[in-house]
């Protein structure tokens, strides 16, 4: 009678070890700043996997209330309303993503500006609004990172001179899918993706096998022209059909050129549709795919050549695709 237990017992606690966890992909999306913000990551607690994308979403909605200019109460929408009169103290974070936006503007020759908000608040791009030669003529002087000025030791901004408005929409998005990574990667996820409209970073691999992002068909949402297998990696995209609008046959897009205030990448066949930039952070990433429409495709690939550290894939208005050193195809024979 007493061999029955001594029996039984070992066998339920086998039983019970022996049994694997059930890990498991899981995933989320919600509408935060202004886009689609997605999460999905590998874990085998459910409930430490909910928790810890409810903690991505609640990093996103912060960012926005610290950054957003369609907030009157964030911090860029306060910087906006008096740094041309007083210097504005600003969290850390605000301040050290603008002084980031500031290198990213002396790395690219201008090309990347957070001031070209200046004239770009002038477009509305739903409303099919775009502002006058006039208009612009009046704005554009303010337009130039020079006349944002950070002190380090107090945490301030203030504008050089009145008219002068910033816009982080070209480089937060990314910063925050690297914040969110982070957080994630802290917490000892080791599989992940964070995106954040057209910015996304990628932690680990798909056990042994990349992931697979695709690049879309400029002009069909639904379609994909290019596919990339990549692994802890960041990459970001940028087209001139993500905010514009079409007028007598000219597309008016919310890529502007900071020296002319005007949307960026010219209007015929060889004008530059899509960016697509790939490298270690979102921030990175981000901050850079502007830089091609700004600059054109050979002195912006040049640019990208230089810094040595991203690549990029861009396509034209004839649906021609163009490769950075780095992914350039091998030559024909």
């Amino acid at each position: 009678m007493n061999a029955r237990p001594l029996l039984a017992v070992p066998a339920l606690l086998s039983a019970f070890f022996v049994q694997p966890a059930r890990a498991e992909w899981y995933s989320d999306q919600q509408a935060i700043m202004g886009t689609r913000i997605a999460v999905e990551l590998w874990s085998e607690d459910r409930a430490q996997a909910d928790e810890l994308i409810a903690r991505v979403m609640a990093e996103m909605r912060r960012i926005d209330v610290l950054m957003s200019t369609y907030k009157p109460d964030s911090q860029v929408s306060r910087v906006n309303a008096e740094a041309a009169e007083h210097p504005v103290k600003v969290d850390a974070d605000l301040f050290e993503l603008l002084w980031t936006s500031l290198e990213y503007s002396r790395l690219t020759e201008g090309a990347f500006d957070i001031t070209y908000a200046s004239v770009g608040h002038l477009y509305d791009f739903r409303r099919h609004v775009k502002p006058t030669p006039e208009e612009i003529a009046r704005a554009l002087p303010a337009v130039n990172y020079r006349h944002v000025i950070l002190d380090r030791a107090t945490h301030t901004v203030r504008f050089a001179r009145p008219g002068v408005r910033i816009d982080l929409g070209g480089i937060a998005k990314g910063w925050a899918v690297d914040q969110c990574s982070e957080l994630l990667q802290r917490a000892g996820v080791t599989r992940a993706m964070v995106t954040a409209g057209g910015d996304t970073r990628i932690i680990g691999d798909r056990f042994g096998k990349p992931w697979m992002v695709g690049i879309r068909d400029p002009n069909d949402r639904d379609k994909t022209v290019i596919s990339i297998p990549l692994t802890d990696a960041a990459f970001s995209t940028s087209g001139d059909y993500e905010r514009y609008f079409e007028e007598n046959g000219v597309r008016y897009h919310h890529i502007l050129e900071p020296a002319s205030g005007k949307p960026a990448g010219g209007t015929d066949a060889d004008r530059v549709r899509s960016v697509t930039i790939i490298g270690t952070t979102a921030t990175r990433t981000d901050g850079l795919s502007k830089t091609i429409f700004v600059l054109g495709i050979d002195r912006g690939m040049r640019v990208l050549d230089r810094l040595g550290d991203v690549d990029a894939i861009v396509i034209n208005g004839r649906g021609e695709k163009f490769y950075s050193r780095g992914l350039a195809p091998p030559a024909e024979k």
